[in-house]
């Protein structure tokens, strides 16, 4: 890895950030990215994000995720508002003018509106189980026996897996007890990330998120999205939803099939520094 590196944060999910654009594409190593991610002993941190030159001649940059266990991610969304702010900090792209970047899965498009706020396009939910995976049929809600009780949950591809319990009160303890289990259940045969969403009304979500990869966050922007969307399909949200979650509040606004989800919330500098 290079030595040098922009620690960020989107509501509170945390990342560095690494700049390889002269760079061939690479893999990073699994225990060295875990080695830096330790909070103890190493820079601490979610996930690391690589910004690289692209492979898809429409896109302007591609971006790399490695969760905080070192293994690979496909999409992460408070990370890629980060990206277009690092990039627009760098003088790369314009502000109020969309980008379209590359991620490992497939493109987004980034429009940054100041130093501290950016909307992302991030395509249409894929409720098929195929798309997560979800070892399933598809059905609009799924039913699953965890640790002795019988867990409702919807489940979306965000560029990643998803799956959304609702729940009266997310601070249940019971909430704590089922993440990490469906996070790593069966059904889904390369994990997913739980969201434990409480609905305060057709415009307004509370969330948690149990990550795979990472554990629980202080925020998810794809699971923000996963929640607004399932809540959506199931008509319990309005188009414009406000997504509460323990860092922050994000702006998921969905339209429906055939649309595309857009997602606005901050994106922060926290210090540079060389490892």
């Amino acid at each position: 890895m290079p030595s040098r590196f922009t620690k960020m944060h989107g509501i509170g999910n945390d990342f560095v950030i690494v700049d390889w654009r002269e760079d061939p594409p690479r893999v990073p190593n699994a225990a060295r990215v875990a080695a830096l991610a330790d909070r103890h002993t190493g820079i601490g941190f979610d996930q690391l994000i690589s910004i690289e030159a692209a492979r898809d001649p429409s896109c302007a940059f591609y971006y790399g995720i490695w969760n905080a266990d070192g293994s690979p991610s496909g999409q992460c969304g408070n990370g890629v508002r980060c990206v277009a702010a690092w990039l627009y900090r760098d003088g790369a792209i314009d502000r109020n003018t969309d980008v379209r970047l590359e991620s490992p899965s497939g493109p987004v498009t980034v429009r940054v509106l100041d130093e501290g706020t950016v909307v992302v396009d991030m395509g249409e939910p894929d409720f098929d189980p195929a798309s997560l995976p979800l070892d399933l049929p598809a059905h609009a809600t799924y039913t699953v026996h965890v640790d002795g009780e019988d867990v409702t949950f919807g489940a979306v591809s965000m560029g990643n897996p998803h799956g959304v319990v609702f729940v009266d009160d997310v601070s249940d303890p019971r909430v704590d007890r089922l993440g990490p289990l469906l996070t790593s259940h069966p059904v889904f045969p390369e994990g997913a990330n739980i969201g434990f969403a409480q609905r305060l009304g057709p415009d307004r979500i509370r969330l948690r998120v149990h990550e795979r990869g990472s554990g629980w966050t202080r925020a998810c922007g794809t699971g923000a999205c996963a929640a607004a969307a399932v809540a959506h399909a199931l008509g319990l949200a309005a188009p414009v939803v406000a997504v509460e979650l323990p860092g922050g509040t994000l702006t998921i606004e969905w339209h429906g099939p055939g649309r595309t989800l857009w997602m606005t919330g901050p994106a922060a500098f926290v210090f540079e520094g060389e490892v």
